[in-house]
């Protein structure tokens, strides 16, 4: 859709600025911008004017082909793309404001300033700011889905919120392995995308796994590591403890019942001992002198 200036500027004008700027791109360096996806982006005219000589200047802020603000006689037009996020700073340096910024807002900025001579507007300022808008994919993460089958474990490695398309891989070793479940989505707003992978492996052994995202030039990784042996000795341990425990509680078990029933069993034979003891005692005369015979005859 093609927007028009209403102060009365023709057409025409316009693309030869376009062109003028395409030249002074060549011909000279431009400053590059490097902002995030979300952050504030303030591009400078590098030209200063007082607020006395608004209405004597023309200003135009466009990208590429398209325009993004222009101030005519004081007055400011942003144009819609740029509503409610772009502004202007006449006292620094010209220069404009972008809030929340998107991967569209990439491109070459131009500040175009005319004055007013002999009743035309002339060329009196030039320049041009290079703006990058990244999109970079945070570390991955990996989380543990559980165990799909005995000494299988599955795991997930995800990240989102970068830009371009992504490709995600998983490697051991330097080597790269078969993933399942690999899912890939595209914000259609943001044009941001999310990528997530799964992983099975076998638990009987020691692993390290990396997760490793590439998009444009650039790469992010996670890494993974599995210890068979301290978890399985961990086990055995614990298992070797458990059975120690139960293995004496049940000797001593056996060891109580067995003292029990010999207490048990050896009472009676006391009594009937003691009982025959208190009889042989009973039937015991006294000696007297004299007496041949022994006592109890």
């Amino acid at each position: 859709m093609c927007h028009t200036l209403k102060w009365g500027t023709p057409l025409p004008k316009l693309f030869q600025l376009l062109v003028l700027v395409g030249l002074f791109d060549f011909c000279s360096g431009i400053v590059q911008v490097t902002k995030t996806v979300k952050e504030i982006a303030v591009l400078s005219c590098d030209y200063n004017i007082s607020t006395e000589e608004l209405t004597r200047v023309r200003i135009y802020w466009q990208k590429d082909n398209e325009m993004v603000l222009a101030v005519m006689s004081g007055k400011v037009k942003v144009w819609p793309k740029y509503e409610n996020r772009t502004f202007t700073d006449v006292t620094n340096n010209l220069c404009i404001v972008i809030l929340a910024l998107r991967l569209s807002d990439n491109g070459t900025y131009t500040c175009v300033v005319q004055k007013r001579e002999r009743g035309s507007y002339k060329l009196e300022h030039l320049t041009s700011v290079k703006l990058m808008v990244k999109a970079d994919f945070p570390v991955p993460s990996i989380t543990a889905l559980g165990n799909p089958s005995p000494n299988i474990k599955r795991i997930r490695c995800s990240t989102s919120g970068g830009f371009p398309e992504p490709h995600l891989s998983w490697l051991e070793n330097g080597e790269e392995l078969n993933a399942t479940n690999t899912m890939l989505s595209q914000d259609p707003e943001t044009e941001l995308y999310m990528i997530s992978s799964e992983l099975d492996f076998n638990v009987t052994g020691n692993h390290s796994f990396m997760c490793l995202v590439k998009y444009g030039g650039l790469t992010v990784s996670q890494t993974f590591n599995w210890q068979k042996s301290a978890k399985r000795e961990t086990s055995s341990a614990n298992q070797f403890l458990l059975f120690t425990v139960i293995i004496s509680a049940s000797a001593c078990g056996i060891a109580i019942i067995l003292i029990y029933r010999l207490c048990r069993s050896a009472a009676p034979r006391q009594r009937r001992r003691r009982n025959m003891e208190s009889m042989e005692m009973e039937r015991i005369s006294p000696i007297y002198p004299g007496s041949v015979e022994g006592p109890g005859t």
